[in-house]
């Protein structure tokens, strides 16, 4: 039954005990739901309806399905609640700012001491140095003998440095160098740069003295960097290279001549399985590096197949054209 329908029916049995009190066309009003004028009733009809309980229940029934938004009995006061909100949006956008110059902090490490890049230990106004690159068997070894004998480079291979401290007694690296290298390796980095920056060293101050500011050196380093992290790391601690000169041979080629000079080299690595796997690691790790500086414009390609003499002939030119204020002739 529905909320209008229970009203009437209250009504009906109030004004059944007091029909004698309210007139007729009152009640119509009252059944219909119109009652808009005040009902002037005795006052028995007052006192009767004011103690009735029916009555109270049809006052509770109004109350309960009436659409008017209930009253505030309770004098709730909303201002200290405004407060509290207040002071935690203040404190959110407190540690909001915090944090925010937190990670400004962090963006800039220099200001929390962080170290710098290290000085490479020669200057490039001094010290010159040419990367001579090229396939196991290029010819990389003879061509730097002859411009170490033409302008006055100083040789360094970093696969002689390796070779020679495997065989140094008491070297903490023979072992480690030794298995690397038969199996057709690259030795890590540290090590190379290391003794590549100790030779480079003792060719500037044969006094060992350790003071090689300002001091001249030219440097032909044969057969490094064979990957890009070495070029990277030997920049970065030891001297930016000048030059890089490339030999580019065929496999086919390389091989024929490792085999013939591994007839009386006595190396192990010149049998055809340590070859080849010598050629696949030169084209995976050594070409990234050749790509990386000719981008920077610091490359000279010689084709290294044909005779040794004319090999060194276009090398020379190449290499005055480029090198002309670097180099004097011994």
């Amino acid at each position: 039954m529905s909320a209008p329908a229970t009203q009437r029916l209250l009504w009906r049995q109030v004004l059944a005990r007091t029909s004698s009190s309210v007139s007729a066309k009152q009640q119509q009003h009252i059944f219909a739901g119109r009652a808009r004028t005040p009902i002037t009733a005795t006052a028995s009809f007052r006192t009767s309806a004011a103690s009735s309980p029916v009555l109270r229940s049809a006052r509770n029934t109004r109350r309960a399905y009436s659409t008017e938004p209930p009253r505030n009995t309770n004098n709730v006061k909303f201002w200290p609640f405004l407060v509290i909100i207040a002071a935690g949006s203040g404190g959110y956008v407190l540690l909001a700012n915090q944090r925010k110059d937190m990670s400004t902090t962090t963006d800039a490490p220099h200001q929390l001491g962080a170290p710098a890049k290290p000085t490479p230990a020669f200057s490039p106004d001094d010290v010159t140095v040419v990367f001579v690159l090229g396939g196991p068997g290029a010819g990389k070894g003879t061509q730097c003998a002859r411009l170490v004998r033409d302008y006055g480079f100083t040789h360094l291979s970093a696969g002689d440095l390796l070779r020679a401290e495997q065989q140094r007694p008491g070297s903490q690296f023979g072992d480690l160098i030794r298995d690397y290298i038969k199996n057709g390796q690259i030795v890590p980095m540290e090590v190379t740069v290391q003794l590549l920056e100790n030779a480079m060293a003792a060719a500037i101050d044969p006094s060992g003295a350790g003071d090689v500011r300002g001091k001249k050196g030219r440097f032909l380093i044969d057969g490094f960097p064979r990957k890009f992290d070495q070029a990277v790391k030997f920049e970065e601690a030891v001297c930016p290279a000048r030059l890089v000169l490339f030999f580019d041979c065929p496999e086919a080629e390389m091989e024929r001549r490792l085999l013939e000079r591994g007839k009386t080299s006595g190396r192990a690595d010149d049998n055809a399985d340590s070859i080849r796997k010598r050629f696949r690691t030169f084209v995976e790790t050594s070409m990234p590096v050749v790509d990386y500086y000719a981008g920077q414009g610091k490359v000279l390609k010689i084709d290294a197949r044909p005779d040794p003499d004319d090999v060194y002939r276009k090398t020379q030119r190449e290499l005055e054209a480029r090198l002309s204020k670097e180099l004097q002739k011994a």
